[in-house]
């Protein structure tokens, strides 16, 4: 699934391809993509609106039509691609953006798992998804005393409350197993657990982690081709994630794969070594 940088990736490659183009048509070949509004409502409002910006929040992608603002999310298998329309669309495109200059912006999703949201752009922030999300990684609130309120009742797992988008929004499955590795923190130690420096460093290389990975344009991203300008060079700086069997880094033990919350992790037992008992904050 596309995580921050992933998304932000194709946020940047987007708006060099689709800015200012305006809608002529759109046509929905699988409704269950759309949540909100209806299809015919999505497809009337949608007519003759310029694309004006294109934000993220979190893992979604917000396309601003001015007084409308489309919510995307990729989820498993999503991408867009800018296509011809001279081009057939294939079995796998989904939703299909017909601009006025013969181009057509293609949503493509295999597993159809991808969802659509059109919200009037005054109600945005008060509505699902976006109401329900925690806090950017460089959100100026996000410090100690934040994380160590969010945690301190918390006796899941460090790695699962990661993945909670509520806390901070989006860090998946990847970057959170480089962030614990950065912070020196076991996977399986419960939030209740951490202290002060520990939230500090979960902070630092969060926002170290994503920023790196967003300047290499992520890590395994699929939504565009390298020939596209994206080529996911991240993969290649990854400390543990996907490393099973090999030498840790830093200490040169063996890096390990267990599941945690049902998700795929790979940590180092010696740098990242379980505390035995509670510490105290």
């Amino acid at each position: 699934m596309p995580e921050l940088p992933e998304v932000e990736t194709v946020k940047e490659t987007l708006k060099l391809k689709v800015l200012h183009k305006k809608i002529k048509e759109v046509r929905v070949l699988y409704p269950k993509m759309i949540e909100y509004p209806s299809v015919d409502e999505f497809k009337r409002i949608l007519k003759g609106k310029e694309l004006e910006d294109i934000e993220r929040r979190g893992k979604w992608l917000l396309f601003s039509f001015g007084e409308y603002t489309l919510l995307g999310h990729l989820r498993m298998e999503g991408k867009f691609f800018l296509k011809s329309h001279r081009e057939e669309v294939n079995k796998h495109e989904h939703v299909v953006f017909e601009f006025t200059d013969g181009t057509e912006l293609r949503y493509q999703d295999t597993r159809k798992f991808g969802r659509m949201y059109l919200y009037k752009t005054e109600d945005l922030y008060d509505r699902k998804p976006l109401n329900e999300l925690g806090l950017e990684p460089w959100d100026d609130h996000l410090n100690t005393q934040y994380l160590l309120n969010k945690y301190k009742k918390k006796r899941l797992p460090i790695k699962s409350v990661l993945l909670d988008q509520s806390i901070i929004t989006g860090i998946g499955n990847i970057y959170a197993d480089e962030i614990l590795f950065l912070s020196h923190l076991n996977p399986l130690t419960p939030c209740m657990d951490l202290t002060q420096k520990d939230c500090e460093n979960i902070i630092q290389n969060t926002q170290n982690v994503l920023e790196r990975a967003i300047q290499l344009g992520g890590t395994t991203i699929r939504s565009y081709e390298s020939s596209q300008g994206v080529h996911g060079l991240f993969q290649n700086e990854l400390f543990v994630h996907g490393k099973e069997g090999e030498n840790c880094p830093e200490c040169g033990s063996e890096i390990v794969k267990i599941k945690v919350g049902g998700r795929g992790t790979y940590y180092c037992k010696k740098c990242q070594r379980k505390k035995a008992k509670r510490r105290k904050k």
